[in-house]
């Protein structure tokens, strides 16, 4: 589109099966045509649901742009044909190519890639960078080749990098020397800012390391950094980082608070705020029957938050919280939702049961074909921990998640029926018998359910040896066992996890007389995010407790 004559054109020749995003400009050569590198996700036997999925095979693809004509009264379409420079796909060999991005001087082109994903059939995974030399004759190749600059990273040592876990960059990420790039990215439990040199592969860890607040860049202001802070503890407050000395090879940062100019929250808030306190914790693993590569053995982490001041009980009631996905995160950031549970007189233990980002590829990847067994052991096992420290009651524990969280959450009263006194679930997936054939994502039901393998057995038409799998790791298998009284969370128009499959739990628990309670939210998806639903959602959480945990 020309913005001053107004004249609108389709670039042609790019096939109606690729589906495009993420478009850039590329450089403009010298006595070339302008051209657009874009991403594009071929259609298999149907679109499945690319929200939150990052296993979508996909690839960086160069067309030429619409030529424009300067005339007097303004740029004018000049000819718009592509018949003779056919798009072109840059990333062959590689099966995920994301989030395109030109360095400052044009010279080579970098993106992310989200290979482990598409390749195990994961949603999420850890990701790696890449660069493309950007032919400066204007010359495109298929046969470009693809540098690594950060590889995937297997097995997270203590204290080391853990891999790349970035959604995606800043408009403008570069600093002046041209070729280091500032991004955020998870590391275990917490968001870090880190930067990277492309051209040598060095990454280093710059947002400070002495807390475990995590922290998400904004913009550069030149060569300086504009970030936001924040803890379970602490309201978000904007950072300003600058190089201490920019002539020296020392790359140590300072950060400066920005002051804010307006209040953040009310005098109240920041009270309750203030007597609260959060640690992140180490959770060795139980001894497993099955053999487990190295990174799956080391200990998963969970974020545990508490009162300063003891109440009148030594230990308060604790909900343990569970994330989605499977393979996303708890951050240590600040969770409106959350804190406002813990200012009602609750604990929190935010556990990331392995199979979560942030740990390296072999933790993650340990969870698809074990999931209703590792990750419920993991949940157990933290649970145990903190009750071992003297920091739980084992008689004053609830259990909170959605999707996968809430998949986990109904498996536990159903697994353990004597360790929660409550439970709350935010659109679950609680028997994957039945989401396999109304979700968005069925290939996800084979792929957590079979392990890597069930990429290759995922089917339109799951056989009843598929569908007795679904059903053996779904919780609706416990759903006899269940003790603990149940508040069920759902959104009507959900297409990831219908509604029906935690109507149908719901109502396995009624049969037989356990306390539920059924919200419905008619105008919510999956996440249940619009901000009356989520008021409404987590008020009705914290009565829920304190009506069972009191």
């Amino acid at each position: 589109m020309n913005i001053n004559s107004g004249d609108t054109q389709a670039v042609k020749g790019i096939e109606k099966s690729l589906s495009v995003g993420q478009v850039v400009w590329a450089p403009l050569v010298r006595g070339s045509h302008q051209y657009l590198v874009f991403v594009g996700w071929s259609e298999g036997t149907r679109k499945l649901g690319i929200k939150y999925c990052f296993n979508r095979p996909c690839a960086l693809y160069v067309v030429r742009a619409p030529n424009f004509e300067s005339k007097a009264d303004g740029p004018e379409l000049k000819d718009s044909s592509t018949e003779d420079s056919p798009v072109v796909n840059l990333t062959q060999s590689i099966t995920s190519a994301l989030y395109p991005q030109f360095s400052p001087d044009g010279k080579f082109l970098l993106f992310l890639s989200a290979r482990s994903a598409v390749d195990s059939g994961v949603h999420s995974a850890t990701d790696s960078l890449h660069i493309i030399d950007w032919p400066m004759d204007g010359v495109l190749s298929s046969s470009t080749k693809i540098v690594d600059v950060i590889p995937v990273v297997m097995c997270a040592e203590d204290g080391y990098f853990p891999g790349l876990y970035c959604s995606s960059f800043l408009s403008n990420p570069w600093l002046s020397d041209g070729c280091t790039m500032i991004l955020s990215s998870v590391w275990g439990s917490c968001q870090v800012i880190l930067s990277v040199n492309v051209l040598s592969g060095e990454v280093l860890r710059i947002s400070p390391t002495e807390s475990n607040f995590s922290w998400n860049v904004l913009t550069l202001d030149g060569d300086n950094i504009i970030a936001v802070s924040s803890s379970p503890v602490d309201v978000p407050h904007i950072k300003y980082g600058y190089l201490v000395d920019k002539e020296s090879k020392d790359t140590a940062w300072s950060w400066l608070n920005v002051s804010r100019p307006t209040n953040a929250c009310s005098d109240k808030v920041e009270s309750l705020l203030s007597s609260l306190q959060f640690s992140i914790l180490k959770i060795p693993i139980r001894d497993v029957s099955y053999s487990l590569t190295k990174g799956a053995t080391k200990p998963f982490e969970a974020i545990f938050v508490s009162s300063k001041t003891k109440r009148s009980d030594p230990c308060d009631p604790l909900i343990v919280f569970l994330h989605g996905g499977p393979h996303i995160v708890s951050l240590s950031s600040f969770s409106k939702s959350l804190a406002f549970l813990s200012s009602i007189g609750f604990n929190l233990l935010i556990v990331n049961y392995r199979g979560s980002l942030g740990f390296g590829e072999e933790a993650l990847q340990s969870l698809p074909g074990n999931i209703g067994s590792q990750d419920v052991n993991d949940v157990l096992v933290a649970i145990d921990h903190v009750i071992d420290m003297g920091l739980a009651s084992p008689s004053k524990i609830a259990v909170l998640g959605g999707s996968h969280g809430g998949f986990l959450t109904t498996h536990l009263i159903g697994q353990a029926p004597d360790k929660f006194a409550a439970a709350a679930t935010r659109n679950p997936a609680c028997n994957l018998a039945l989401v396999v054939g109304t979700t968005d994502i069925p290939d996800w039901c084979y792929v957590e359910a079979y392990g890597s393998e069930g990429k290759n057995t995922f089917t339109e038409a799951p056989s009843a040896e598929h569908l007795t799998l679904f059903h053996r790791k779904s919780p609706i298998s416990h759903s006899s066992k269940v003790k603990t009284p149940t508040l069920f969370l759902l959104g009507a128009q959900d297409v990831r996890l219908p509604i029906f499959t935690g109507l149908q739990y719901a109502r396995a628990l009624k049969e037989k007389g356990v306390p539920v309670k059924v919200i419905v939210f008619p105008n919510d998806t999956h996440a249940i995010e619009r901000p009356q639903s989520d008021f409404e959602s987590f008020l009705n959480i914290g009565v829920w407790f304190k009506k069972y945990l009191s």
